[in-house]
């Protein structure tokens, strides 16, 4: 065999193994570097972020006597960058979250936590005492707050949080910060073995039928953990007890919603036999303002 065919066909072979370790790199690096910018958005401000405590709340946030309470938060020890981007008028903040979603789903990220409109507390708290951007105090019904976590090759965690709001003069805004956090520190929900997702909290109304107010994103998050082999969709279902109603008449009404979530469920891919119903009805008590009234809490177990 000729000296000029071995070398062509040793060529053939060795650019796609370039090629493959190149894409494994760029992985790498990309999840070590700040999300690519909405395109449809201009860049405002950039703050560098070096803190051994730096404030992250996992659950939506409260004001008490001029204190911020959480269910879930944590000061932990961060280095990175926080960034303000204005959206343009030609589009939208739900645009822009959709972005920064499918760039965290490309970067196999784990939400820990996310939530929109008054669910997430109020937009003056969010704006002014955790983020320190006074541009982001927007209407509490038109904010939402998401946090993610992921792990690079060299096993550096990364913590992604994404807050977008609608402010009264409809102006529309971005905050993205991107955290290295260090070595030792614990975050909330995240870990090597953690196998639980959400609650995804599923408001309901109705009696007959059901009225389910639940984002797209959601339906989708549940149905793409759903697909993996083993994983288990746990529905919790809770009402609230009114004021002439009994205790077991309360617990039926939380059976029949959480049976037919179920059903929706069933029909856009999650099957039945990876479904687990559970019916708390008024019986289980929460200080968190999310988790209050007729709602159904989607839990995802992964094998």
């Amino acid at each position: 065999m000729s000296n000029r065919l071995v070398k062509l066909r040793f060529t053939r072979f060795l650019i796609p193994v370039i090629g493959l370790l190149v894409f494994s790199s760029a992985v790498q690096a990309a999840s070590e570097q700040m999300p690519e910018a909405f395109e449809q958005s201009t860049l405002e401000d950039t703050v560098s972020i070096q803190s051994s405590g730096h404030l992250v709340l996992f659950s939506a946030v409260r004001e008490v006597n001029n204190e911020i309470r959480s269910e879930s938060m944590a000061r932990l020890p961060v280095t990175g960058n926080g960034r303000l981007y204005r959206i343009s008028r030609d589009s939208s903040r739900e645009e822009a979250r959709d972005h920064y979603r499918e760039l965290l789903r490309q970067r196999n990220a784990q939400i820990l936590f996310d939530c929109s409109s008054i669910r997430c507390g109020r937009s003056n708290v969010w704006a002014n005492q955790i983020f320190n951007q006074a541009v982001l105090y927007g209407r509490d019904a038109t904010q939402d707050y998401l946090v993610a976590a992921t792990v690079a090759d060299d096993d550096s965690r990364w913590l992604t949080l994404v807050y977008t709001v609608t402010r009264g003069n409809l102006r529309e805004y971005v905050w993205v910060e991107h955290l290295r956090i260090e070595s030792g520190a614990a975050i909330p929900g995240f870990g090597a073995d953690n196998r639980i997702e959400g609650p995804i909290i599923v408001p309901w109304q109705g009696g007959v039928t059901y009225r389910f107010d639940w984002q797209s994103a959601d339906r989708r998050r549940v149905n793409d953990l759903a697909r993996e082999d083993g994983t288990l969709v746990a529905l919790v279902g809770y009402s609230a007890l009114g004021a002439d109603e009994s205790f077991g008449e309360a617990m039926e009404r939380a059976r029949r919603a959480t049976e037919s979530l179920s059903e929706v469920l069933s029909k856009t891919g999650v099957s039945r036999s990876q479904q687990e119903i559970i019916v708390v009805g008024p019986a289980g008590v929460f200080s968190d303002p999310d988790r209050q009234g007729d709602r159904v809490e989607v839990v995802v177990i992964s094998r």
